[in-house]
């Protein structure tokens, strides 16, 4: 009886959405709580939950195969197969597939997060990108800045979690390891596979275990 009252609110709950201007691909596979909201052209797609206090923008595709939970989602946003947990997305963000954005993360507007991906308690300003397989934790990351493949924060250090401020138009290479705390100034680059350990000076370019600096950018 508990299964067929659930189910004859959650028709409810999609029925009164689409009638708002909510598009349901197949609404029988749809899990919205009663407390989300969600903007008009918005499309849901098939094996989608949504649950908490979540408000989802307009022009927004969610799914398939997507979870949402207690979160902030802005207009024009792109989400495929990943899980949303109290997170703050700003506009015109894309996520996926696979990826997972954990309590804390808040993407500003533009910000591209590929596939295996996963952000916790960091914020990543306007136009990072960051294509995939990377983990970014209790961060800071200046507007245009790329997040090269396999980069990680390494946040915690058996006692402690610590802060990485990574500038504005920085370019990660890919494999980077940012020991935190560490910070890098705005334009720095670092190598392929390089241990950062230590701060990074603005325009600045840093390779090898563990990264040293080489030269300036452009030089």
């Amino acid at each position: 009886h508990l299964a067929q009252a659930e189910a004859e609110m959650q028709t409810r709950i999609n029925e009164t959405l689409m009638l708002e201007g909510v598009t349901m691909k197949d609404p029988r596979t749809c899990y919205i709580g009663h407390k989300v909201q969600i903007g008009q052209d918005t499309v849901i797609q098939p094996n989608t939950t949504i649950e908490g206090q979540t408000r989802i923008g307009t022009n927004c595709v969610i799914g398939p195969n997507s979870i949402i939970r207690e979160s902030q989602i802005g207009d024009h946003c792109v989400i495929q197969a990943s899980v949303i947990e109290y997170a703050i997305i700003e506009d015109q963000v894309d996520i996926g597939p696979f990826s997972h954005m954990r309590k804390g993360a808040h993407l500003e507007k533009g910000v591209h997060i590929g596939n295996y991906s996963e952000v916790k308690n960091s914020r990543l300003g306007p136009n990072v990108k960051m294509g995939h397989f990377s983990y970014i934790g209790d961060a800071q990351i200046g507007a245009n800045t790329n997040i090269g493949a396999g980069t990680i924060t390494a946040n915690y250090d058996g006692e402690n979690k610590n802060l990485t401020v990574i500038g504005e138009n920085v370019f990660i290479g890919s494999d980077t390891m940012l020991v935190a705390p560490v910070t890098i100034g705005n334009g720095a680059r670092t190598g392929a596979g390089a241990v950062v350990t230590k701060d990074v000076a603005e325009g600045t370019v840093v390779v090898g275990v563990p990264a040293r600096a080489i030269r300036k950018v452009g030089q």
